[in-house]
C-alpha cells in the first residue's frame, strides 16, 4: 500500500493555505508575535490569500468582518494577538454571535512550553473568555491538526444559525514547523458561506400553520434578520404575494422586501409607520427569523395574546422561547417559506381575494403616513432634520446601494425613514449587541464585500469618535467609503431619554462641538461641514463618487434633546403609565 504523501510547512504557513482553499477575500486584525508567521504567509502568497487590513483596533476588526459577512453571505475573518488583543475581540464577536453573523477569529496564545509563567500579555483562562462570545471555541494544541481544525471553524460558523468560531492558536503552534498529509488540505464546499446547510420543516408541523395561513383573516409577516441570513427574498416575495400578506419588518429584517413594495408595511416595534397598529389587530402572525426581542416588541407589549403565531427559525431554542407560539417551524426561512407556500398553493388565490379590502385599508394607511411625514422629509429647517437626512440618503442609494447604521439613534432614524430600493443587504444595522461605534468600521467591511455598490456608513458623534482611528484605516487602504455624521454634540439617545425621563436633567450626554470635516481633512480624506440641507444631495452625489478613498459628511443636526429621536420612545410612555419618575 503506498503512503500517502506527505508536506512539511510552519504553523502559519498551513494556516494561510487553509484560508486560501476557503476563498477568504479579506482578514481584519493587528499585528502580534503570536500570529506573525501567518502574516508572513499572507504576504508570500500574494493574491492568493486574504488581504489583510491592519486596523487600528481588535474591536473594530471584528465589527467590520461582521459586516463583511452580512452583505458578502461568506465568513468573515479577524485577528488579535494574545491577551489585549484577543479582548478586544469580544464586544464585535458578541455582535456576531447574537446576529447571527459567520465570523471565524483567530486569537494567539501563549507558548506551551511557558503558559502559565507570566508571558507578556498572558491574559488568565482567555480561552474561556473567548468561548463564552463565540458560536465554538477550538483550541488549535497541536500543528498536524491545522487543515482539520480551520474547515470545523467554517463549518461551524455557516452552518445552522450561524455564528463566530473562534480558533486558539498557541504561539509555538504557528512558529513551528510540522509534518501534513497533502490530502488534508481541502475545504468543505457548502460551508463556504452562510446559510451553508439547510433544514426543512416538519410535514405535521407545516400542514397545521397551513391551516392557520388558510383560515386567518388578518395575517401579517414580521421578518427579522434570518430573512438575510437564508436570503429568502424570492420566497418571502412569492408567499406574500400569492397569499395576500403583508410585510413588517425589524431593523434587522430591513430590505427583506424592498421598502416601496405595495405589502411593506414598513418598520414595527418601538418606532413604526403604523405597522404596529397592524400587528395589534392581527389573528394571524407569521414570524420569519424573527426572535421577538424588546424594540420590535416595544419590551414584548406588542403582540396580542389571542393572535395565533407561527414561528420559523433555524435555532430550535428560539422557538417559543418567551413567545407562545402556535406552530413552531424549526427550519430555514427560505426552505420553509417554499414549503408553506407549496403547502397552501391550493387556496391561495382564495386567500388573496379574500384580503384585498384588508389590504387596501393598510395601503391607505401607509399613504396616509408617507404624506403626514412629507414636511419632515423635505423639511429646510436649521440645523438640519435627521428625517431629510434619511430622504436625501434614499434618493442618493435609490439606483442601489448599501446603508450601514451605526448602533443608537442612527439606527432607527435611517429604520424609520430610509427606503430600501430594492430586497437585499441593502441596509445592514448591528441590532445583535446594538454596540456604538459599529458605522465606520462595518461600512469598511460592506464595502470591501459590496464591491463596485455604493455604501455609505451613518454614525453619530459618539460613535464616529469610538472608532475615528478607521478612518486612517479606510484612507491607508483607499477604501471609497462615504461617511456620514450626525453631529448634534451630544449622546443623542441618552440626552432625548434624560429630556423625557428626567426633565432636562443631563448629565454625561454632552459633546465638545468638533468639525469633523476638518478631523478628516487632516487625516488626508475629503471632508464637507454640511449646515444646510439644500447641500445634502450634491455633497452625497459629490462624494458616491469618489474613488480614491474615504468621504466624511459631517452633517449639523438639531440640538434640541426633544428632537433627537424620530419619535417618542415607548419606554418614556411606560415610565409615565407606570409612574416612575418622569419631570
Amino acid at each position: 500500500m503506498a503512503h500517502a504523501e506527505t508536506v512539511r510547512m510552519g504553523g502559519g504557513r498551513a494556516i494561510a493555505e487553509m484560508l486560501k482553499l476557503h476563498g477568504a477575500r479579506f482578514m481584519f486584525g493587528m499585528g502580534g508575535f503570536q500570529l506573525l508567521p501567518l502574516y508572513d504567509a499572507i504576504r508570500d502568497l500574494g493574491n492568493e490569500a486574504p488581504r489583510h487590513i491592519h486596523v487600528n483596533d481588535e474591536r473594530t476588526a471584528a465589527f467590520a468582518a461582521d459586516a463583511y459577512a452580512r452583505v458578502s453571505g461568506r465568513p468573515g475573518l479577524c485577528d488579535g494577538t494574545l491577551g489585549p488583543g484577543a479582548t478586544n475581540l469580544i464586544t464585535g464577536l458578541v455582535e456576531g454571535l447574537t446576529g447571527g453573523s459567520p465570523i471565524v477569529a483567530f486569537t494567539g496564545d501563549a507558548n506551551r512550553d511557558h503558559a502559565g509563567k507570566n508571558m507578556t500579555q498572558e491574559t488568565p483562562r482567555q480561552a474561556e473568555l473567548m468561548s463564552l462570545v463565540s458560536k465554538e471555541l477550538i483550541r488549535l494544541e497541536r500543528g498536524p491538526r491545522i487543515p482539520e481544525v480551520v474547515r470545523r471553524a467554517f463549518v461551524g460558523a455557516t452552518s445552522g444559525r450561524p455564528g463566530p468560531v473562534v480558533i486558539n492558536v498557541p504561539e509555538n503552534v504557528t512558529h513551528g514547523e510540522w509534518e501534513f498529509r497533502a490530502d488534508d488540505f481541502y475545504a468543505v464546499e457548502p460551508t463556504l458561506g452562510a446559510a451553508g446547510r439547510r433544514i426543512r420543516p416538519d410535514a405535521r408541523a407545516l400542514a397545521r400553520a397551513a391551516e392557520l395561513v388558510h383560515a386567518a383573516e388578518r395575517p401579517v409577516l414580521l421578518v427579522g434578520g434570518g430573512v438575510h441570513l437564508s436570503e429568502a427574498y424570492a420566497e418571502l416575495a412569492g408567499f406574500a404575494e400569492q397569499c395576500g400578506i403583508p410585510v413588517a419588518h425589524t431593523l434587522s429584517g430591513k430590505g427583506g422586501l424592498a421598502c416601496r413594495h405595495p405589502l411593506c408595511l414598513g418598520l414595527f416595534g418601538r418606532f413604526d409607520r403604523g405597522a404596529n397598529a397592524a400587528i395589534k389587530s392581527a389573528d394571524l402572525l407569521i414570524a420569519v427569523g424573527f426572535k421577538f426581542g424588546e424594540i420590535a416588541t416595544v419590551r414584548y407589549s406588542l403582540v396580542p395574546r389571542e393572535a395565533s403565531v407561527i414561528q420559523i427559525d433555524i435555532a430550535p431554542e428560539e422557538l417559543g422561547k418567551h413567545q407562545k407560539v402556535s406552530v413552531p417551524l424549526w427550519a430555514d426561512c427560505r426552505a420553509a417559506l417554499e414549503d408553506l407556500l407549496q403547502a397552501v398553493a391550493d387556496t391561495a388565490p382564495a386567500q388573496r381575494a379574500r384580503r384585498q379590502a384588508y389590504l387596501a385599508g393598510l395601503q391607505e394607511q401607509q399613504r396616509r403616513w408617507r404624506a403626514e411625514v412629507q414636511g419632515r422629509l423635505q423639511s429646510s429647517e436649521q440645523p438640519i432634520a435627521v428625517a431629510r437626512l434619511c430622504y436625501e440618503l434614499t434618493s442618493a442609494l435609490a439606483e442601489g446601494g448599501i446603508l450601514v447604521a451605526d448602533g443608537g439613534f442612527a439606527a432607527h432614524w435611517a429604520g424609520l425613514f430610509f427606503e430600501t430600493s430594492r430586497a437585499g443587504r441593502t441596509f445592514v444595522a448591528n441590532r445583535g449587541n446594538a454596540s456604538i461605534g459599529y458605522g465606520l468600521p462595518g461600512g469598511i467591511g460592506a464595502k470591501l464585500a459590496a464591491g463596485r455598490t455604493p455604501v455609505v456608513a451613518l454614525t453619530g458623534d459618539v460613535g464616529f469618535n469610538m472608532a475615528m482611528g478607521e478612518l486612517e484605516t479606510a484612507m491607508r487602504e483607499r477604501i471609497p467609503l462615504v461617511v456620514v455624521i450626525v453631529n448634534n454634540a451630544a449622546a443623542g439617545y441618552v440626552k432625548a431619554l434624560q429630556h423625557a425621563m428626567f426633565g432636562g436633567r443631563y448629565q454625561s450626554a454632552d459633546l465638545r462641538e468638533i468639525d469633523y470635516a476638518g478631523v478628516a481633512k487632516a487625516l488626508g480624506c475629503k471632508g464637507t461641514r454640511i449646515r444646510d440641507a439644500a447641500m445634502l444631495a450634491g455633497a452625497l452625489k459629490e462624494a458616491l463618487t469618489e474613488t480614491e478613498g474615504p468621504v466624511v459628511l459631517d452633517v449639523v443636526t438639531t440640538r434640541d434633546p426633544g428632537q433627537m429621536l424620530p419619535a417618542a420612545d415607548a419606554r418614556t410612555k411606560a415610565a409615565a403609565a407606570s409612574g416612575d419618575r418622569v419631570m
